[in-house]
């Protein structure tokens, strides 16, 4: 009789063991003969025996198998890890291992870094990956999980799956998450399992965190001819990657060691007030397969080499360019050399210093890795000749940077430079405390002072220096230049050149991690269109702003105050209710003195008209306009220009006006809708109006009102870095018209029916409950028609 037989006779007549004895009380020989024959173990088998006691059994499989591996269980170990784990998180724990009177136990082994340490490659093979299909996880019921991973017994990652063929897509697998897996149970817990994917031949999705209806599903996908998707892949489901690829032993071990991270993200509410939430990261695909493409191309080809990252707003750079960093800063050979001296992050971001030493100490455990050089050259020089590993300074040093480390030929550098285009400071070469005759000399002058940016300075250092064999250059940027692209990037068949890597704006638009500014952007000669024909119609009724925009169509550029009024009747007619209230805008402003007189204007007509509205300006230096001068502290009413960032975030600040300041580099969600009232073409004019492309919960569009450009000009900006940029064309309101006639045609409700709801609907202090009496008749209607 065969074990399985065994088990179904008790299981049918319902018999249980009323006691476990262990294999100590085996003396039956016969007994021991056939449980060792039922187990079939060939001579060339490995057998893993867990409790085996007085080893009784032990000995008989020692006979049959090539070797076994006797485990004791050890009850107080096992307690141990389990509390650990809820403390410190799957993660972690994989990583430090546990203690237990003074004894430490891995978990796991990570890949080593070198082939110098055999006994570690061979504890690195040996660790047990196992796939179970259909685990059960909860006490409560029998619903179990398409998928659980485990690296040695420890769960990693559960997967849902789900096929086009029988009906189901990734959107089921991710409905089954937040509505059917209870976070509250142990495998679903935060930081316990590390990641979770949604499934289905064509996408893959992923989230670290499970909360109910609310779990946010971040797209997995390689991308498909520079959008979101995947390619077809000839050999089977576009999703193989995933499997293929990604979770694949090497890996996923690398990610685990290398690559996940805890961190802690702070966010700034709608009243203002920051808040931090602590997150469990998984690298996006995109953030992988750069990371590893440059770590195997430097590893081939040694320093020396020009890399260009192009990756859109939304990717993730930081994040990208911090486990670059690590990952280059412990780089060997196949020889076992090490590859670079030292890596060198230039970069304006305030936040990257601090997040490289957070993130490297979660990689390595060792204290003193990173260093910030933020004051004098010296630092600099120290660092370099102390070879510290990362070394994170400022774009403003730069020129000191390379021609530093040109210098130490005997040494190799990794430099990853993070082009952010910034312009908090707004400075220039030019003296700022300039007397300015007129709104035209300013913007003259405003012109000259821009010719000049962040890329340029280092386009400009590099440019006589060629190509180093000592330094390999890493160049992160959304919006390269054509100078840029030459510099840094790959030389193709053609002789043109392309990006080392690419996640395009448009990838990111379609994945929802930015907004489409352009969808929105209208210039004034259209809006004044529209509003024209609106003006027209006879069902219409003329409004304010029609002879308001009447009396500026003619005006000169330089109109302020006309500007002004536009700008503030259009923010509250259409803009102040967006994001649930919360929506803030920006004026650009040609030069600074344009700024000053903005603020001025915008300040008395809110004043003059009682608007419960502040406003704050942005530029550099003092402003000498009649006699007085201004600055952007006293005319904010702060003690420094360091303060305006985090004023603007307070819930009554909802207008900036700007000069050559947070045009680039500028992160505020609740930015809406700009007012571009300035020239602007190229790379700026992309980095200008991105300004509005940052993605939060209740902001699902924006707006541009262009005075000074046209359509076609914003197109071509575009177009190099926003794979298909189309500018929506003037609106047509006889579209409405066409709506309408075919809503009624379907005689589902009566132009009376639309009379009555809107005057519920627009009365002020209107309910939800008085609406209902008015749709529900309408509802059945519908419903009725749908049956038929």
């Amino acid at each position: 009789m065969t074990i399985s037989e065994i088990k179904n006779a008790l299981s049918h007549y319902q018999l249980k063991p009323n006691k476990l004895l262990g294999q100590h009380f085996l003396a039956d020989e016969n007994i021991l003969r056939k449980i060792v024959e039922t187990a079939a173990i060939k001579n060339t088998d490995t057998v893993l025996e867990v409790g085996p006691g007085l080893g009784i059994l032990t000995f008989e499989i020692a006979r049959r198998a090539a070797k076994v591996a006797a485990v004791e269980k050890d009850p107080a170990l096992a307690e141990i890890l389990s509390k650990e784990i809820e403390k410190r998180g799957t993660l972690d724990v994989l990583r430090k291992g546990v203690s237990d009177y003074g004894s430490r136990f891995n978990l796991v082994y990570f890949t080593p870094e070198s082939s110098l340490n055999p006994e570690h490659a061979q504890l690195y093979q040996n660790n047990i990956f196992s796939l179970i299909r259909q685990v059960k996880f909860s006490v409560k019921d029998e619903k179990s999980l398409d998928t659980v991973i485990f690296i040695n017994g420890l769960p990693i990652s559960t997967l849902e799956l789900k096929n086009y063929l029988t009906g189901q897509n990734v959107q089921h697998a991710i409905k089954q998450y937040r509505y059917t897996r209870d976070w509250r149970e142990p495998l679903f817990m935060f930081k316990r399992c590390l990641v979770h994917f949604a499934v289905d031949n064509d996408l893959v999705y992923m989230t670290t965190r499970l909360a109910g209806k609310s779990t946010y599903f971040l797209p997995f996908n390689k991308g498909f001819e520079n959008g979101a998707g995947n390619p077809v892949n000839p050999s089977g489901f576009k999703s193989a990657y995933l499997w293929e690829e990604v979770l694949q032993k090497d890996s996923l071990l690398q990610i685990v060691a290398e690559f996940m991270l805890v961190s802690i993200e702070i966010t700034t509410d709608e009243e203002g007030e920051q808040k931090e939430k602590e997150m469990l990261i998984f690298p996006r695909y995109h953030q992988l397969d750069a990371v590893r493409k440059m770590v195997a191309h430097a590893r081939e080809h040694d320093a020396g080499q020009n890399y260009l990252i192009q990756h859109s707003a939304g990717s993730g750079k930081t994040k990208t360019i911090s486990w670059l960093a690590h990952k280059l800063a412990s780089l060997q050979s196949s020889y076992n050399v090490k590859i670079f001296n030292s890596v060198i992050v230039v970069s304006d971001r305030r936040v990257i210093d601090k997040q490289l030493r957070d993130e490297v100490l979660q990689f390595q455990q060792v204290e003193g890795v990173v260093q910030a050089v933020e004051k004098h050259s010296s630092q600099l020089r120290d660092a370099l000749d102390n070879n510290k590993k990362i070394i994170v300074t400022t774009l403003q040093k730069f020129p000191y940077i390379v021609d530093e480390i040109s210098k130490q030929t005997d040494k190799k550098f990794a430099v990853i430079v993070d082009e952010a285009h910034s312009s908090q400071t707004g400075e220039s070469t030019k003296s700022l405390k300039k007397v300015l005759g007129s709104l035209e000399d300013a913007e003259k002058e405003n012109t000259a002072e821009e010719e000049l940016t962040a890329e340029d300075e280092i386009l400009r250092e590099l440019a006589g220096r060629g190509r180093q064999k000592n330094i390999s250059f890493f160049a992160f940027t959304a919006t390269p230049k054509g100078k840029t692209m030459e510099l840094f990037g790959t030389k193709n068949a053609d002789k043109t050149f392309s990006p080392f890597h690419l996640y395009s704006m448009r990838q990111a638009i379609e994945e929802g991690f930015i907004l489409d500014v352009l969808k929105n952007y209208t210039t004034f000669q259209t809006y004044f269109n529209l509003i024209k024909k609106i003006e027209e119609d006879p069902q219409y009724e003329k409004k304010k702003g029609i002879a308001l925009l009447k009396s500026y169509v003619e005006l000169h550029d330089h109109a302020i105050g006309k500007k002004t009024e536009l700008i503030i009747e259009h923010f509250l007619n259409h803009v102040a209710r967006k994001i649930d209230g919360y929506a803030k805008v920006m004026v650009v402003t040609r030069s600074r003195l344009h700024a000053v007189r903005y603020k001025l204007a915008l300040d008395q007509y809110l004043k003059e008209h009682k608007h419960p509205i502040k406003t704050l300006v942005a530029f550099s230096g003092t402003v000498n306009d009649g006699g007085k001068e201004y600055t952007e502290p006293g005319m904010n009413n702060l003690r420094s220009e360091k303060l305006t960032v985090e004023t603007f975030k307070l819930p009554e600040y909802k207008i900036l006006i700007v000069a050559n300041k947070f045009q680039t580099g500028f992160d505020q969600p609740f930015l809406h809708t700009m007012y571009v009232d300035k020239k602007l073409g190229g790379v700026m004019a992309v980095q200008t109006l991105s300004r509005l492309n940052r993605t939060h919960k209740g902001k699902d569009d924006t707006m541009i009102l262009d005075f000074a450009n046209h359509e076609e000009e914003i197109q071509k900006a575009f177009q190099p870095y926003y794979d298909k940029a189309v500018l929506t064309k003037a609106t047509d309101p006889n579209k409405l018209y066409d709506l309408e006639r075919k809503l009624f045609e379907f005689n589902i409700f009566a132009k009376a029916d639309v009379e009555n709801f809107a005057k519920v609907f627009f009365k002020r202090g209107a309910t939800q409950e008085k609406l209902h009496p008015l749709l529900d008749p309408i509802v059945e209607e519908y419903l009725k028609m749908e049956k038929k």
